[in-house]
C-alpha cells in the first residue's frame, strides 16, 4: 500500500484536559528558556498550581471567581502531539466581551502540521473559539508591535488596531522620593460594593466611546460577590499578593475623581503592578496618587512598580517621563467584532429620475364600490342644471 493513500488524521481542538497538563508545561518552558514572556510565565505557574492541587481547584468549579475561571485553554493535537494551544478570557461581567491572552504554536511541528487545509494552526485555533463562545461578541487582545508576524495573523482573522498601550516601569529609587513628598488627600476612600457605581462612572469618563463599547461594562463589572471574594484572596495567599484599592471621592460633585487597585507582591519576586485611572479633568492627582502608593509599597520588599497608558492620555505619559520612569513594554489593542458587515449586492443610485421611480405606483388603483357610488352620485350632479341657470333661462 503506497504511503499517498494513507488517510492523514485531522488537526483536532479540544478543551484542557488533565493528560494535556505535563505536555502544555514541558512546551511553556522550552518558550521560557529561548525568551522571557511574562504571560506564558504566569500561564506556567497556574498550571503548575493546577497540577498540585488538581482535587480542590475541580472543588471549586461550583464557585464564582475560581482558578478555572483563568484556564479556558484550548489544545491544538494531531497524531497524538500537541501543537499549540489558545488562552481566552471573559472580560466582563456579562461575557459579551473576550479576551485572548495568548496563541502558542510548538516549534518542533512540521511544515506539513502548520499548514492544515491551507490554514494556519493559529487561525484555526482563533476560529473554533469564534464558534465555541457563542456568548462573545467582541474579542479583544494586546500584542506587541514588534511581533509582526502574530500581528498578521490577527489582522487575516478580523482584528482591528485600536490604540496603543505602553507599560512604565517606576524604579523603586523613584518610589522613595515619592513617598518622601508630602501628598494630602483627604477624601481617599477604601472601595466597597456600595462605591461600583462611582467606580463605574470614573472608568466611562476615562475612556473613549469606542472603548466603553468594546468593553461593555456595567455596575456589575465593579461589584464582587462572596464567593468571588474568598476566590480572589485565595488567589492571592496562593500568590503571595496582596490587593490594595482605593479612590478620591469629590463631595461637591459627588463623584469619583481618581481610583487605583495596587497589588503588591510580598515575596518581592515579581514587580507590583497598579490599575490606575484619574479623571480628565483632575490630571493633578497622578503625583498624589502615585505618592500614597509610594507609601503603601515602602512596607513591602524593595520592587518596582508598573503601570500603564494609552496613547490618549498624554498628561500621563509627560509625567511618567519627568518623573524618571522607563518604557518596559509598548503594545497594540486590537478588536474584532462578531457582526460582519454584509456586501451591497447593487450599489445605490440616489440621483433624482431614479428616486421619483420608486414613488410611482406599482400597478394601477382598483376602484372599490364606495369609489363607483360616488364618482356616480359627482357626474349626476354635475349633469343637472343648478338654480342659478334655471332662473337665467326663465328670464
Amino acid at each position: 500500500m503506497s504511503t499517498s493513500n494513507i488517510p492523514k488524521s485531522s488537526l483536532q481542538i479540544h478543551p484542557l484536559q488533565y493528560r494535556d497538563l505535563n505536555a502544555i508545561a514541558d512546551l511553556l518552558k522550552e518558550r521560557l528558556n529561548e525568551e522571557y514572556n511574562s504571560c506564558q510565565d504566569s500561564l506556567l505557574q497556574k498550571i503548575q498550581k493546577y497540577q498540585s492541587y488538581y482535587g480542590l481547584l475541580q472543588l471549586s468549579n461550583f464557585f464564582a471567581g475560581s482558578f478555572c475561571k483563568d484556564l479556558y485553554l484550548y489544545i491544538a493535537e494531531k497524531d497524538q502531539q500537541i501543537h499549540g494551544f489558545i488562552q481566552v478570557s471573559p472580560s466582563n461581567y456579562n461575557r459579551t466581551t473576550w479576551k485572548i491572552e495568548q496563541i502558542l504554536v510548538n516549534h518542533n511541528t512540521s511544515l506539513s502540521h502548520l499548514l492544515v487545509g491551507n490554514c494556519s494552526i493559529g487561525s484555526q485555533l482563533l476560529r473554533y473559539c469564534f464558534e465555541q463562545i457563542w456568548e462573545a461578541r467582541t474579542w479583544i487582545l494586546e500584542v506587541n508591535i514588534n511581533e509582526k508576524n502574530t500581528i498578521g495573523l490577527y489582522r487575516e482573522n478580523g482584528f482591528q488596531p485600536i490604540e496603543q498601550i505602553t507599560y512604565w516601569k517606576c524604579h523603586p529609587s523613584i518610589l522613595q522620593d515619592l513617598a518622601q513628598q508630602e501628598t494630602s488627600l483627604p477624601n481617599l476612600l477604601p472601595v466597597s460594593n456600595a462605591d461600583s457605581r462611582l467606580i463605574y462612572q470614573l472608568d466611562c469618563v476615562c475612556m473613549t466611546p469606542m472603548l466603553r463599547q468594546i468593553f461593555d461594562r456595567h455596575i456589575e463589572d465593579f461589584k464582587r460577590g462572596l464567593w468571588q471574594y474568598v476566590g480572589e484572596n485565595l488567589k492571592a495567599w496562593f500568590k503571595g499578593i496582596e490587593t490594595i484599592s482605593a479612590y478620591v471621592f469629590e463631595p461637591q460633585r459627588k463623584a469619583a475623581i481618581g481610583y487605583f487597585k495596587l497589588e503588591l507582591c510580598k515575596n518581592g519576586n515579581q514587580p507590583h503592578q497598579v490599575n490606575l485611572l484619574v479623571h480628565p479633568a483632575y490630571t493633578w492627582l497622578y503625583p498624589k496618587l502615585l505618592g500614597k502608593m509610594a507609601e503603601v509599597v515602602t512596607a513591602f520588599p524593595s520592587q518596582s512598580l508598573i503601570l500603564s497608558s494609552s496613547n490618549y492620555q498624554a498628561e500621563r505619559e509627560e509625567y511618567l517621563e519627568n518623573l524618571g520612569a522607563t518604557r518596559q513594554e509598548h503594545n497594540l489593542f486590537m478588536s474584532r467584532s462578531v457582526w460582519h458587515k454584509l456586501r451591497e449586492s447593487k450599489t445605490l443610485d440616489l440621483s433624482l429620475p431614479e428616486v421619483l421611480k420608486g414613488l410611482k405606483p406599482a400597478h394601477n388603483p382598483i376602484p372599490t364600490p364606495w369609489t363607483k357610488s360616488y364618482w356616480k352620485e359627482n357626474s349626476q350632479s354635475s349633469s343637472r342644471p343648478h338654480s342659478s341657470d334655471n332662473n337665467q333661462s326663465s328670464d
